[in-house]
């Protein structure tokens, strides 16, 4: 009976390990041959014990005797095999180390995601292109020698898997969405904040342990500080008060003031309804009212209470404003249903300035300096407004002094050219419970070109669509030429819109056949998300995508304030003024003793 013979497969599979085990043990016998001769030479050099060999690596491996006749045997075992075998397991332990490094992104550095932008896909965003943007843009960069990196722009992270830094210029305007505890505060908020070469403006929910904290004390040194807190959560004095109808002379900008009580306190889908709209537009009429005649906001209170007090239609016909007096008069003389609702609407718009702690903050106080929107924006100084998630007409006040300082950038901004120089930062950190601008979207479209740089930082995208409506995030979204999203997005939608954006990759594909005549290798192409929607939903945390305009997605290695030089300084600063806070609370909460009354008494 014929024996059966061996296939080609297992025939060309032995070729392979024969090659292999061949490729191995040269490539451990040429080092290995080199080192056993250096060793030997450096013995005979060490030991003073004769003359060198000549360069004979094999014979050095395998006749060390006849190469260095005069080494004692210990020496010659010693210099050939034991140092040349311990460096060699030296170099072999080092670059498998080397390797699981940069296969794995270890020391800091993940690897770049396969399909996303090296440095020279998103060149613009680098030192030289940055520092090249920074002198065009302000006047006052041109003759200087050396830019310090911090006058470039806003440092958004490093590009990932190096160490070269990725940089937003001071004509971009922001998104970032960014998941609690993803390093939306701790690497972009307070970095952007201490690094600001000018006014800086921050909007925020949290005070204790949050970017008001971190950067405090750093930006006090620089310019004064600011603190609007109404609702006392970081328990601060009232060392300021802001006038919100200093903007309301006019029948636009008492509706945008009243615009932005509407948007506190419903949202986007809830506005056009007949009630909200009717309540706004007596608010704007009042709020004009006020203005013109000079009084406080308070007094809009007083007329809302009494829809019968003539006043505010006085003051407007006496101010030329007949057409308002007219639609004043027209609601307040109609049916007392309808007159009931719109007032109760506009009241309940308006309900914070009731509680004189908040009304405090906007109304004229003695002995207390009033911040002024237009002298701000020439300053270093740093402005923080903080309000409550949900926080109606105390939110209000806070979209409402966020506003007017933008507005008042604008105006200075065309006054001295067209950009302010050195730049106005707003971070507007939880945009969508703390500051809801309603035409926001539509700022974005030039704020960036006047050197006012918003940086809009969000939870999720949803939450904006619930602010600005579907197409008002749209444009916002579209609006924004830096476009920044970390860890924690588990909107499936969302996530495989960005999947879409990202775009796809080609792929090369290997497939191995076997048949009679031997093993057959094809290679096909084949095209895959770059970033599917899980992977996107799965970014670490530290890590970001950046979407700019023009340009391929990047990833990048966020940078925390905790990690940079001086952070221990910055976290002392940030314990300090987190125990101030904590003081003032429970000073706050302590009823005074019965001894105290004594005293008083």
């Amino acid at each position: 009976m014929p024996q059966p013979s061996s296939s080609p497969t297992s025939n060309t599979d032995g070729y392979d390990i024969a090659f292999r085990v061949l490729l191995g043990a040269i490539a451990t016998a040429v080092p290995l041959s080199n080192l056993a001769w250096l060793g030997g030479n450096l013995t005979t050099w060490a030991t003073d014990s004769g003359p060198t060999a000549p360069y004979q690596p094999v014979q050095a491996l395998l006749h060390p005797d006849q190469l260095w006749p005069h080494l004692d045997e210990t020496s010659r075992l010693i210099g050939t095999r034991i140092l040349p075998g311990a460096v060699l397991i030296a170099l072999g332990i080092t670059a498998a180390v080397l390797w699981k490094r940069r296969k794995d992104g270890s020391n800091g550095c993940r690897q770049r995601v396969a399909g996303t932008a090296t440095h020279k896909d998103i060149e613009s965003l680098m030192s030289k292109a940055i520092t090249a943007k920074a002198r065009s843009l302000r006047p006052s960069l041109k003759a200087v020698k050396h830019i310090d990196a911090k006058d470039t722009g806003i440092l958004l992270g490093n590009l990932q898997g190096t160490k070269r830094e990725v940089r937003m210029g001071y004509e971009d305007v922001a998104v970032a969405i960014m998941a609690p505890r993803s390093g939306k505060t701790t690497s972009l908020a307070i970095p952007s904040i201490l690094s600001a070469p000018g006014p800086v403006l921050l909007t925020s929910n949290k005070a204790a342990g949050d970017a008001y904290t971190a950067t405090l004390e750093a930006r006090a040194a620089v310019g004064r500080t600011w603190s609007m807190d109404p609702q006392q959560i970081a328990h601060a004095e009232r060392t300021m008060w802001w006038n919100p109808l200093a903007d309301a002379k006019t029948l636009e900008g008492a509706g945008r003031l009243a615009g932005h009580f509407l948007a506190a306190s419903v949202d986007a889908s809830q506005q056009g309804d007949f009630w909200s709209k009717a309540g706004s537009n007596i608010l704007s009429q009042l709020f004009l009212a006020a203005a013109l005649d000079e009084r406080p906001i308070t007094d809009v209170m007083q007329w809302l209470a009494f829809p019968a007090d003539r006043t505010p239609l006085d003051i407007l016909r006496d101010h030329g404003h007949a057409a308002v007096a007219a639609q004043l008069r027209g609601t307040v003389e109609g049916p007392p249903e309808t007159r009931d609702g719109i007032y109760e609407t506009a009241r309940q718009y308006a309900a914070a300035l009731l509680n004189s702690e908040i009304a405090a903050w906007v109304t004229p106080q003695k002995d207390v300096p009033e911040f002024k929107p237009s002298e701000f924006v020439t300053s270093m100084d740093t402005l923080y407004l903080l309000s409550k998630d949900g926080g109606g007409g105390g939110s209000a006040i806070i979209a409402a002094c966020a506003d007017s300082v933008m507005r008042a950038a604008t105006a200075q901004a065309e006054r001295a050219g067209g950009r302010l120089d050195p730049p106005l930062l707003a971070i507007l950190d939880e945009a969508a419970n703390v500051c809801k601008i309603s035409d926001l979207p539509a700022l974005y479209s030039h704020l960036g070109s006047r050197g006012i740089i918003p940086i809009t930082i969000l939870q999720s995208y949803r939450q904006g669509q619930s602010v600005w409506g579907d197409q008002g995030m749209d444009s916002l979204w579209s609006a924004a030429t830096i476009k920044v999203i970390g860890s924690g997005i588990d909107d499936p939608d969302f996530a495989d819109k960005l999947s879409r954006l990202i775009g796809d990759r080609d792929v090369e594909t290997t497939s191995t056949s076997h048949s009679e005549s031997g093993k057959s290798t094809s290679v096909s192409m084949r095209q895959e998300r770059i970033l599917p929607a899980d992977a996107i939903r799965a970014l670490p945390k530290g890590t970001a995508l950046c979407l700019a305009t023009g340009m391929r997605v990047a990833t990048l290695d966020l940078r925390p304030w905790y990690r940079e030089p001086g952070a221990d300084k910055l976290a002392a600063a940030s314990d300090r003024a987190s125990q101030s806070i904590t003081t003032r609370a429970i000073a706050k909460a302590t009823p005074p003793k019965q001894s105290d009354f004594g005293e008083a008494a």
